[in-house]
């Protein structure tokens, strides 16, 4: 018996201790097993930094290229046209353009008129900076090609507080002249602009200067009398106009100014004539006075100018008293002037380009905007006892910026003749 608790005694304790050495075995396992993973995941983490790092290298590297891409390529805006800037601001181009297309029909009277459809304009406009220097040059393929359509085509240069213009371009008289043909209250210029009293003289080669404030601008204007497409000859002229605007603010303006005028028809000039074209353009015409080329001749001219927009009520008129030097007998006397006023129906207020002391259409905002116009016009050669008149009433009605659509019925009344044309014409008018 004793043996036999001997015997189960060391069983026992050899069987503990194979326990324990088992025991102790698994342990060491488990944590040869935790270390390896361990050092697993350390191998991914580096890995993982490693990854970072270059990721992080790839985006600095691609925030500088897409920082020297906004920075080393040109600027591209199409906000109502298409302009390019350099990425160094030196340079600047501006594509632009204008599509005016008309429709005539007359209630004839005595004159003989036909009514008809024509591109009143077509333009294209290419205009900019290159290092400081302003430059524009201007096509209109509707009054013909090459020199017979060139319109602006000058350089100009800030300077001495204003800006030097040398070139193509119109002198700086008449207001409504001067005023941008998109912007026009009707359809044609009065008879006090080179629809009339500077017939065929609307834009001449030479150099002017103007300067502007908030309030005012002064300009003035040497120039040989010739136009692009014109022949060479010797006859030079000059033009002045100022300006002032004692009210000017978002909603309401009054604007006064005055100009001057003078051209020397030296020896081979082309004739300088006033025509008016008294019941709208294509209709009839009378000439009102002339001063041939070759008489060496001398045309001036004064005139004064006021103008409003007050609200959705706008006012303008211009004043002008010119003569015809002639090589015999008197002088030619002609007096022109215009009265022209518009009212915005459903809202809407012409601004002012202080700029350039003239009047622009009426800023649009979220809807068409209609516009009632009416104008009078009048001019007479007091020497030879010549006049013509006329009344115009129209509308317009601006569909958005670019797109607007025209009426204008005109009633002529030529003194001379006796004859009363009158005129229905509708445009459509397209700018960019």
């Amino acid at each position: 018996m004793r043996y036999s608790i001997l015997a189960a005694a060391l069983a026992v304790a050899m069987g503990s201790t194979s326990f324990s050495a088992a025991a102790a075995d698994n342990r060491d396992q488990q944590i040869a097993e935790l270390k390896a993973q361990l050092e697993a995941m350390q191998t991914k983490l580096l890995e993982l930094e490693e990854r970072t790092d270059a990721q992080s290298d790839v985006n600095l590297d691609t925030a500088a290229q897409l920082d020297k891409l906004n920075t080393g390529s040109p600027k591209i805006d199409t906000k109502g046209g298409i302009k390019v800037t350099s990425a160094d601001g030196k340079f600047e181009a501006t594509v632009g353009g204008r599509i005016h297309f008309d429709t005539y029909a007359f209630d004839r009277d005595l004159a003989s008129t036909t009514g008809t459809t024509e591109f009143r304009r077509a333009r294209l406009t290419l205009g900019g900076k290159a290092y400081g220097w302003e430059y524009k040059l201007e096509q209109d393929f509707g009054a013909g090609t090459n020199l017979d359509g060139l319109r602006d085509a000058y350089i100009a240069k800030s300077a001495l507080g204003g800006k030097f213009t040398i070139g193509h371009f119109k002198p700086y008289r008449a207001m409504e002249e001067l005023t941008s043909s998109n912007e026009l209250l009707m359809m044609e210029r009065p008879f006090a602009s080179a629809t009339g009293l500077f017939g065929n003289r609307q834009f001449q080669q030479g150099v002017g200067y103007l300067r502007a404030g908030e309030n005012y601008t002064a300009g003035v204007s040497v120039f040989n009398l010739r136009g692009a497409a014109g022949a060479r000859n010797e006859g030079v002229g000059s033009a002045g106009r100022v300006t002032f605007a004692p009210i000017n603010n978002d909603n309401n303006t009054l604007h006064f100014g005055a100009w001057y005028s003078y051209e020397n028809a030296n020896n081979g000039s082309d004739n300088l004539a006033a025509t008016f074209n008294y019941a709208g353009r294509r209709g009839p015409s009378q000439a009102i006075a002339t001063t041939t080329g070759a008489s060496r001749n001398q045309v001036t001219a004064y005139a004064l100018e006021a103008a409003g927009s007050f609200g959705p009520a706008f006012f303008q008129a211009e004043y002008a008293d010119a003569t015809f030097g002639q090589p015999l007998g008197r002088d030619q006397d002609v007096t022109s002037y215009y009265v022209q006023g518009s009212f915005m129906l459903n809202g809407g207020h012409k601004g002012y380009k202080a700029a350039t002391g003239v009047f622009a259409s009426p800023k649009y905002v979220d809807k068409g905007l209609w516009e009632l116009t009416a104008r009078y016009d009048y001019a007479e050669n007091e020497t030879l006892n010549r006049e013509v008149t006329s009344w115009i009433l129209g509308m317009n009605y601006y569909v958005n910026p670019n797109l607007r659509f025209m009426f204008n019925y005109t009633q002529g009344d030529n003194e001379v003749t006796g004859d009363e044309t009158a005129q229905y014409a509708l445009r459509t008018q397209f700018s960019w």
